[in-house]
This record gives structure tokens, sequence and C-alpha cells, in this order.
């Protein structure tokens, strides 16, 4: 058996093996085909967040159209599911429809961001490809608009591939970017997903010029700069950073384009840094820094003179990019609404709509979830002159994705304008509840 991790073709069997067991008694007892409403949704938010961001929606449509059982995923299954399901998996083909919230969204507890209609079994085996691929890209996304936002306008690399997954590398880059980031050190997202690309080098390339009377930094820096040329950034605390600025500058003259420091108290050695290279007469040299930055360590360099910050491990991983906590359920059978009544995990039942409410100064005052079936949002209670906006796209029509959805530029650009829409409140790191509060609204008759 081979241990080498490949892009399949099918997405088939990203899945949990449950959701095929489910296919095959629904098959046996003929329900497989009862219509039915699934909806995702965070009940909370992760622990101090105060709202969260919808990514991953454009691959998730991708990997819906890759979502196919060829003969060798078919293989895999024999012994797992009876021949009759076999039979129905090699014909499989989502035939339903899918709304959402578009991609780049902000989202509160109860959100409704994915509704997918269709039949019991050709819906219920996509939860886990829909929940894989939009908690992960939303967690990323999350944290990374907090971090752009305590940046205040300044550049953010993504530089997280080496903390994580290879292939989830590529899908944290992405959601990176939609989220504000300015580029990525991924090449595979670059290629991938058009994401711009940066990067220059590391301590090992200095250190590669150690000779026997010691180290040749200014030899490693001149071997840079007439690679790259004098708008590189040069990497000057593999030694003595004093020293290191001074070779830099040096070797490079003053139009250098930048140093990077990648650790010690990135607070002081800044302003050492930047008194440094003015005394030279770099003033245009940018300062980069890097090192396990989050954003309350971004915040805390705010008065600082940092040009651009390099984001990693707190980006990509668990500890900076907690889970979105999102579940796939089903809410409707057969027109009927269903819900889960167990403690904790309580859910809403029946198919959704969204709005958010909003001043005329675009501030967001609060999301409305409506149940019970069709109800004009002119009779929301409390509405009064507020702005309305429905919060749904469509997605998905007869199994096919729509012409105009959006893409991930466009995403980029709906996130910017949703976060300047937030309660300046709901823009702090501090903890609290969430920044736009969710009600749910019913028809009279089914309140």
């Amino acid at each position: 058996m081979s241990n080498r991790v490949t892009n399949v073709t099918s997405t088939a069997l990203l899945t949990d093996q449950y959701e095929l067991t489910m296919l095959s008694a629904a098959l046996q007892a003929g329900t497989a085909d009862r219509p039915c409403v699934f909806e995702v949704f965070a009940r909370r938010l992760p622990d101090g967040r105060r709202y969260g961001v919808l990514a991953g929606t454009g691959r998730l449509l991708d990997a819906l159209a890759d979502f196919r059982f060829t003969d060798d995923e078919l293989d895999a299954l024999r012994g797992i599911v009876d021949a009759d399901t076999l039979t129905w998996l090699a014909d499989y083909r989502f035939t339903g429809e899918i709304d959402g919230y578009r991609e780049g969204e902000l989202y509160f507890p109860g959100s409704p961001v994915l509704t997918v209609r269709g039949g019991f079994a050709e819906a219920v085996i996509l939860e886990t490809l829909v929940l894989s691929i939009l908690n992960h890209d939303s967690a990323i996304a999350s944290a990374t608009a907090r971090m752009v936002n305590a940046a205040a306008g300044r550049p953010i690399i993504e530089m997280g591939s080496r903390r994580t997954h290879e292939q989830a590398a590529v899908a944290a880059s992405r959601a990176a970017y939609l989220a504000g980031v300015t580029a990525t050190s991924n090449l595979e997202a670059a290629r991938t997903f058009g994401v711009p690309s940066a990067g220059t080098a590391a301590h090992s390339f200095t250190l590669s010029f150690a000779t026997p009377d010691g180290p040749d930094e200014r030899t490693a820096f001149a071997a840079q700069i007439d690679a790259l040329g004098v708008g590189t950034t040069l990497l000057v605390d593999t030694f003595d950073i004093t020293t290191g600025v001074a070779n830099a500058i040096d070797v490079a003259g003053p139009e250098l384009g930048g140093v990077r420091i990648d650790s010690g108290d990135l607070g002081v050695l800044t302003r050492q840094v930047r008194a440094q290279l003015d005394d030279l007469g770099a003033r245009n040299t940018k300062i980069v820094v890097s090192g396990d930055l989050d954003e309350y360590a971004i915040a805390s360099l705010r008065a600082e003179p940092v040009d651009t910050y390099g984001v990693g491990t707190s980006l990509v991983t668990g500890s900076g990019a907690p889970t979105a906590g999102m579940v796939y359920k089903l809410v409707e059978v057969d027109g009927l609404p269903v819900a889960k009544r167990a403690s904790h995990k309580e859910s809403h039942g029946g198919a959704k709509r969204a709005v958010r409410l909003a001043r005329d100064t675009g501030t967001i005052l609060e999301e409305v979830v409506l149940t019970g079936g069709p109800l004009d949002t002119a009779d929301i209670p409390g509405i009064g002159s507020l702005d309305v906006r429905e919060l749904q796209i469509p997605l998905v029509r007869d199994g096919d994705v729509v012409d105009d959805v959006p893409d991930l530029n466009d995403a980029r650009e709906h996130l910017a304008r949703g976060l300047v829409s937030l309660p300046w409140e709901g823009l702090g790191l501090s903890h609290g509840d969430p920044a736009v509060p969710t009600r749910y609204v019913s028809r009279p008759e089914t309140r």
C-alpha cells in the first residue's frame, strides 16, 4: 500500500462510512428518495470570537462536480456496502438544489450558511465533504480576518505551509487570501487559485555560506541581491541583528527593499532597526516581522515601525484557527419540519431563509432567520425602515453550478465590505457575545 498523498480525480471517498451505511439502509427501507432539506450552520462561535467568515464555497462546488463513484471507488467499497448500494452509487450524480450565503459572507450562531435540497440518499452522502471543506476554510478565514483587522492596513504574508498538511496548506492559502492577506508563500496556491506569491530566503541560505573562518553573512547577502535585485528582503537576524542590518545596507545600498526579523522582542527590535536604517540613509527600506505571530501579537505591534507581517502557525493550526463548528442537519422531510432535541445540540426544524437588517449607514443590527414557510420580509416585527438584505443566493440547480457564482476575488471584496459594516465593538479582540444577534421569526400559526 502506498503512503503517497496524491490529488484524487474523484472526491466520493472523502467521506465517512456511516453516510454509505445510512444510504444502504435507506435503499432497503424505500426512503432513499424522500425529498429532504439539509442545512449547514454553527450552533455557536468559537470561544472569544465575535463573528465568523464563510469560506470554501468555491472549493466545495468544484468538489461536488467530482463526486462520482468510478470503478476504483466502487472496488474500495466492496465488503463495506452491499451490491444494491454499489449499483446505486455507480450512477450517482447530485441532482438537487443548493442555496447558501455567498463566499466571504459574515455568519453568526444559527446562520443557515448552506441549504441542500434533494432526495435523502443523494443529499446525506454529501455531509462530510461539505463540512470538511467549509469548517476548515471558514476557520482559516475567520482567524485571518482578525489578524488583518489587527494589522490596520499593513500587509500580511501567509507562510503557514510548513505547519500543516500539504494539501490543507493550499486550501489555507486560498482562505487566507479571501480574508485579506496580501500574498502567500505557497506556490501551489498561486498556481491553482491565483493567489499572489512572495518569498526570499531562510536562515539556511545565510548559513550555507559559512567558511573555515566562520560565518560570511555579507557574501550571502550579496548572492541574494545578485539573483533577486536590491528590491529583495534580507533576513538580518541569523547572527547579530545590528551587524546584519549594517551588512545588508553596506552590500545592497540604501535602496534595499526590506529586512526581515524572525525572532526576539519584535517591538524593541523594530524600533532599533528602524533607527539604524534611517541613520544609514535607508529610509525607504521596509521592515518585515515574522515568528509565531497571531492577532494579539500583531495588535501589540500596531504602534511600532512594522511594514509587513508574516504569519504562519497561528493561521493554519487549531490554536489560532479553531474549528468553525459547523454541522449538517436534516431539517425537513416531505415538507415536514424535523429537528434534533438533544441537550445542547438543539436545532430549529424546517427550511429557512435569512436576512440581515442594517441602518442606512450600513451598520448591521441583526440577523433574522425566517422559519415556517413564506413570510414577507416587510412583516418582520421591528423592521421599521431598516435596510433588509437576503443572505442566501442560488449555487446549484438540477445538480449543476449556476453561472454567476461569485469567484475568489469577489468573495475577498465582499468580506472587506462586510467587516466595515460590523458594529465597531464586533471588531475587537476581547471576548464577548456575537457582534450581531440572531433572531428567529416564524409565521404566526407555526410559532
